[in-house]
């Protein structure tokens, strides 16, 4: 079996993560590259959040482990992993994985104005103003807390296509 490979994306709520993630899959699906998408959001969503109310826990690493576990199990190497703070866990998600993966690291930025226009779109209209001040202060910490190995896109004027294939080309995953 090959190395496995991890592409972990990062970013305030809004700019673009999942939309990005999701055309990132058709091109490798329409390029036949064997890959898996997991939206890690959901890998601990729950009332109350676990990662407050238990972080010791650490429930979204251990529910990594497990799916990677069943997708690693039916051949599969190479995963786009979504999640905000994906880019400053990388190391703890990759060592959750189990089998030492090679990670591309990346996040995505966005403008105020871009991101409250996604958010706005994503809520049928209405914007809460508290969602983008908490997107807003979330971006500033990403970008001052991610490494220098974190590549920075800015997805303000870039089609998800456009990012997709900025992200095809940082993994290498699609065949030249």
């Amino acid at each position: 079996m090959p190395r496995t490979e991890v592409l972990f994306v990062g970013g305030r709520s809004g700019v673009g993560k999942s939309t990005a993630a999701e055309a990132l899959h058709d091109l490798l699906r329409a390029a036949d590259v064997r890959h898996a998408v997991i939206e890690g959001d959901v890998l601990d969503l729950a009332h109350p959040a676990p990662h407050v109310e238990h972080p010791e826990a650490r429930l979204a690493e251990r529910n990594l482990a497990a799916i990677w576990a069943n997708y690693r199990e039916l051949g599969h190497h190479r995963l786009v992993y979504t999640n905000t703070v994906s880019v400053l866990e990388a190391d703890r998600l990759a060592a959750a994985m189990g089998d030492d993966p090679h990670v591309v690291a990346v996040l995505l930025r966005a403008g105020d104005d871009t991101t409250a226009s996604r958010l706005r779109h994503r809520a049928g209209g209405r914007l809460p103003e508290d969602q983008l001040a908490h997107s807003t202060r979330t971006a500033g910490r990403l970008d001052t807390a991610s490494p220098d190995r974190v590549t920075r896109i800015d997805t303000d004027s870039m089609a998800p296509a456009d990012v997709a294939r900025r992200l095809a080309s940082l993994t290498g995953w699609l065949p030249a």
